[in-house]
This record gives C-alpha cells, sequence and structure tokens, in this order.
C-alpha cells in the first residue's frame, strides 16, 4: 500500500497561500491565509483532501499597499470579513496539520507553494510576529510549484501552468487565498501523479 510519509521521505506537503498587503514580510500586513491538505490513495495517486482559509487582521502597525488591495480585491476593513488574529489564524491551521501529520505518520510538514518562498516568508514572520513555538513546517525546504510547472509544462505562471495541465482555472476568481491554494495542490497533484505514471516513482509492494 502507498503512503503519503513513503513518498516524500516522511514529510506531509501541505499547500499554502497568503495574501498579503506588500512584498516585505516582515512589515506588510497578511489578509488572508489558506492551507489545502492533500492525501495519497492505495495506489500512490495524489488528490486534494480538505481546504481551510482564514480571513486576516492586519497586526498592529502593518504596512498596506494599496497596490496590493487594488490587484486582490481585498479590503482589509470591510466589516463583513470577520477577520481573526494572526496568531489565532496559524493556530486553527498548525492544528489541523498536526492532526495530519499524526494520521498520515509524518515527521514533519514541508510548505508547498507557488513561488513559495514568498508565502513561506509570511509564514516564517508571522509565526515569530506572534511568538509561536511550535511550527509544524520545515524551516527552510519548500516543494516550488513554479519550479515544478516550468520543468513539467513549461510555464511558471499558476493560471498559464493549470491551462497547459488541463486544470481549470478561473481568472476572476484568483487571487484570493483559498482559489490559489486549491489551484495550487491540483497542479502539484497533477505533476506528483504524471511523474509516477512515467515510472518516475513506484509505490512500495507490501
Amino acid at each position: 500500500m502507498s503512503r503519503i510519509r513513503d513518498r516524500f521521505r516522511g514529510f506531509l506537503p501541505i499547500v499554502i497561500d497568503v495574501e498579503t498587503g506588500g512584498f516585505n514580510a516582515s512589515t506588510d500586513a497578511v489578509l488572508e491565509i489558506a492551507g489545502t491538505v492533500m492525501r495519497m490513495d492505495s495506489s500512490g495517486q495524489m488528490d486534494i483532501h480538505s481546504s481551510h482559509s482564514y480571513n486576516v487582521a492586519p497586526f498592529e502597525g502593518a504596512n498596506i499597499e494599496q497596490s496590493a488591495l487594488d490587484f486582490t480585491g481585498i479590503d482589509p476593513y470591510h466589516p463583513f470579513r470577520e477577520a481573526m488574529h494572526e496568531k489565532d489564524a496559524l493556530a486553527e491551521l498548525f492544528s489541523v496539520i498536526r492532526r495530519e501529520l499524526k494520521e498520515q505518520e509524518c515527521t514533519r510538514a514541508i510548505l508547498v507553494g507557488h513561488n513559495a518562498h514568498f508565502d513561506a516568508g509570511f509564514i516564517n514572520a508571522a509565526v515569530e510576529r506572534c511568538s509561536i513555538k511550535r511550527n509544524p513546517f520545515h524551516p527552510f525546504s519548500f516543494f516550488d510549484t513554479a519550479t515544478l510547472a516550468g520543468l513539467a509544462f513549461g510555464q511558471t505562471v499558476l493560471a498559464k501552468a493549470c491551462e497547459q495541465a488541463h486544470i481549470e482555472f478561473d481568472n476572476n476568481e484568483a487571487h484570493a487565498a483559498e482559489y490559489d491554494a486549491n489551484k495550487t495542490a491540483e497542479l502539484f497533484c497533477t505533476i506528483v501523479n504524471r511523474w509516477k505514471d512515467l515510472g518516475g516513482w513506484m509505490p512500495a509492494i507490501d
């Protein structure tokens, strides 16, 4: 039987997408966080299992660039956002990840992102800002779907990579954390599954 822990040397891939108030992880606000959990079936095929998203209130003193809001369409202070403190959002997400780590018998989560260094930078900055002691993610290793898609499909932009992979992509829904995380997860699963189908990785036989 195939197990996700055996596929990624004990790591549990979790797709993360953040929407932010700019590009500087140390000064700019996190406005949305989404995490997508993937699982592997007995034949070694990966697919999305669940998704979790949180609207986040800007931390005190956070910088928010108007150009970033124009790009994402987020109104950080809209009364219907029901935004959470970033510490609470991370606590809920990390709780989901830890349960999955235990269930899948993995040793540590590894962040999957499209241009993963960007999402990881904001997650790590928020973890430090909130004095969170137990971060389930590997501190410096990531899976970057921009790189993987460049190899597999010759495209590094998420929408274009999805098009080449025959994954439906709605540009009107893009730049929302949950949507982008789920599309990134679909892309990651497609690449991993295709590599297996081509004989690049064979599931263990019990």
